[in-house]
C-alpha cells in the first residue's frame, strides 16, 4: 500500500445534512447520473462521471432516507421521514406523484421496467404502486417480519428483496403470490443490499460483514469479517474483481472480491460513512457520510491530468464537462438554487 498514489477524490459539497444513501443510473444516452438522499430533506442530482451538480428536488418536509432513479434517468423517486415517497421529473425537478404512506418511508425502488414502485418503511409493509396507474388500488404484500430497511427488484421484476433495520436476513419475495420465498441468513441487521448488474450477486452489509449470495440460487459464496462495523458496500459492476465498503472509522476501503484482501484505504470523510456506490461502468464510486458531502473516488492509478481536475471539482454547476444540450435538457426549468444552498427542514 505504501507504492500506492493517494487518491484525491471529487468532494461535492451542497447537502447541510448527513447523505445517507446514493444511487447511479444505468448509462444514458447523457451519460449517468448520481442521486443523493440527505436528512436536510433534499435529495440532489448530480452529473455521475464529474459529481457536478444539477439540481435540488424541494418539496419533502422531513429526511430523506432512500433515493433511485429509474433506466433512462427521466424520473426520480425519494422516500422520506414526512411519510411519503415522491416521484420527480428528473429534467424539470417537478413531483410526478406523491404517495401517502402512514409512517417514515426508509426505502424505494423503480421495477426494471420502470413501471412500478416498490417501497417500505417503518409500517413493515412493501407497497407496490403502479406509475401507469397512480390513482389505481395499490399492492401489498404480506406483512414484513420487521421495520424496513432497504428494498430491491430482482429476476426480471419477479423478485423483491427487503432487509428489516431491527433484525438480521434479507428476504425474497415471490411478486405474484406476495409471499416469502426465502431469508438469507445473517447475525445482524442488514444495512445495504445491492444486487449486482449482472444479476448475479447480492452484495450485503451487516455488521462488521460483507456478503456475496449467489442471487440465482441463494447460497453464500464469499463472507468477509471488516475493520469495522460498516454500514454499506458495493460490488465492482464490470469485471466483478473488487468491492468497497464503508461504515463507523470514516474510511473507505477496498478489497479483492476473491480474497477478501484490503487494497486501499481512502481517508477523506469527517464521519461515518452512510453509503458507497460504484458507477455503472466501475472507473468510480461514491461515498456520502455523516459530514455532509459526497466523494467520488477514482478505481485505477490517477494521472497528473485526473488529479489536478480532482482538486480543482467542487461541484459547481459551472463546470460540467458535457454537452450543451444535455445541460440544458437536464436542467431546463429545474429549480435550480444557488450552488451549495438547501434549506433545512425539520
Amino acid at each position: 500500500m505504501d507504492k500506492k498514489k493517494i487518491a484525491v477524490p471529487l468532494v461535492c459539497h451542497g447537502h447541510s445534512r448527513p447523505v445517507v444513501d446514493l444511487f447511479y443510473s444505468p448509462v444514458t444516452l447523457d451519460g449517468f447520473f448520481l442521486i443523493s438522499a440527505s436528512k436536510d430533506s433534499s435529495p440532489m442530482l448530480r452529473n455521475g462521471e464529474t459529481g457536478d451538480w444539477i439540481g435540488t428536488f424541494e418539496g419533502h418536509k422531513g429526511a430523506v432516507w432512500s433515493v433511485c432513479l429509474d433506466t433512462n434517468a427521466l424520473r426520480a423517486a425519494s422516500g422520506s421521514a414526512d411519510f411519503t415517497a415522491k416521484v420527480w421529473n428528473a429534467l424539470t425537478g417537478d413531483i410526478l406523484h406523491s404517495f401517502e404512506h402512514k409512517h417514515i418511508v426508509r426505502a424505494c425502488a423503480f421495477s426494471e421496467d420502470t413501471r412500478l414502485l416498490l417501497t417500505g418503511g417503518i409500517e413493515k409493509v412493501l407497497r407496490i404502486y403502479d406509475l401507469n396507474h397512480p390513482e389505481a388500488p395499490l399492492r401489498e404484500v404480506d406483512k414484513s417480519p420487521g421495520s424496513v430497511r432497504t428494498v430491491s427488484w430482482m429476476h426480471s421484476d419477479q423478485t423483491l428483496l427487503s432487509s428489516c433495520t431491527d433484525m438480521g436476513g434479507v428476504r425474497l419475495w415471490d411478486v405474484r403470490s406476495g409471499k416469502i420465498v426465502q431469508t438469507l441468513e445473517t447475525k445482524s441487521p442488514v444495512t445495504s443490499a445491492e444486487v449486482s448488474q449482472d444479476g448475479r450477486y447480492i452484495t450485503t452489509a451487516d455488521g462488521a460483514t460483507v456478503k456475496f449470495w449467489d442471487a440465482g440460487h441463494f447460497g453464500l459464496v464469499k463472507s468477509y469479517n471488516m475493520p469495522c462495523t460498516v454500514e454499506s458496500a458495493s460490488l465492482e459492476p464490470k469485471y466483478g474483481n473488487k468491492f468497497i465498503a464503508g461504515g463507523e472509522d470514516m474510511w473507505v476501503r477496498v478489497f479483492d472480491f476473491h480474497t477478501g484482501d484490503e487494497t486501499a484505504c481512502n481517508k477523506g470523510h469527517h464521519g461515518p460513512v452512510h453509503c458507497v456506490r460504484f458507477s455503472p461502468g466501475g472507473e468510480s464510486y461514491a461515498s456520502g457520510s455523516e459530514d455532509g458531502t459526497i466523494r467520488i473516488w477514482q478505481t485505477g492509478p490517477l494521472t497528473d491530468h485526473e488529479e489536478t481536475k480532482s482538486h480543482a471539482a467542487n461541484g459547481s454547476v459551472g463546470k460540467v464537462k458535457v454537452s450543451v444540450e444535455e445541460v440544458s435538457r437536464k436542467i431546463g426549468g429545474f429549480h435550480i438554487a444557488e450552488e451549495g444552498k438547501t434549506k433545512e427542514k425539520e
